[in-house]
């Protein structure tokens, strides 16, 4: 699959060794902006305030599968649902919540763990669906909590939950597991 990450830091970095290890042809675009014409999928990799600018600076991403990796860690403009429904009406194709809930400085030690951690995805069908795949091959088993109206759920989970504990106890994986019925 063609991949262009939107985002150099953290995320963007480590997705890009993750993807490309993997075997998909990925180019990683900075806040000079690019061309993601050519891309299958597009990941959204930057800080929740650069959003707008960084959909705004890239051409070519009009109708792609968007895949929004970001978090409101300052918090979010006026009047906008989640960061991903940002995204969706600026992207105006299928876009999913994702990479968001895991540490990125963890994400190449996924496939290592004895039992996949979990990565809960949102959003539209299409976008969900290259969300798996990508989260799958990275080594982690998806859980999909629902359609993009789900997103801003999982951006404050990050925010209320993850962010506490990684203060407090450093990165680590997590699993949601069910009984057997």
């Amino acid at each position: 699959m063609k991949i262009t990450i939107i985002g150099r830091g953290n995320v963007g970095g480590a997705l890009q060794r993750v993807l490309s290890a993997k075997g998909h042809d990925v180019d990683v675009l900075g806040s000079d902006g690019g061309d993601a014409a050519a891309a299958d999928a597009v990941i959204l990799a930057v800080p929740g305030g650069a959003v707008e600018d960084a959909l705004r600076t890239v051409s070519g991403v009009e109708g792609k599968v968007l895949i929004d990796a970001t978090n409101p860690l300052q918090g979010r403009p006026d009047g906008v649902e989640s960061l991903s429904a940002l995204a969706k009406s600026i992207a105006s194709g299928p876009t999913a919540r994702a990479f968001n809930t895991n540490f990125a400085t963890l994400f190449e030690q996924a496939a290592e763990q004895g039992e996949r951690p979990t990565m809960p995805i949102c959003g539209d069908d299409e976008a969900v669906r290259v969300a798996e795949q990508l989260a799958r091959e990275s080594g982690y088993d998806p859980v999909v909590v629902g359609g993009l109206e789900h997103a801003r759920a999982l951006e404050d989970y990050v925010g209320g939950v993850m962010i506490p504990l990684v203060m407090e106890r450093g990165p680590f994986f997590y699993r949601f597991d069910w009984p057997e019925r």
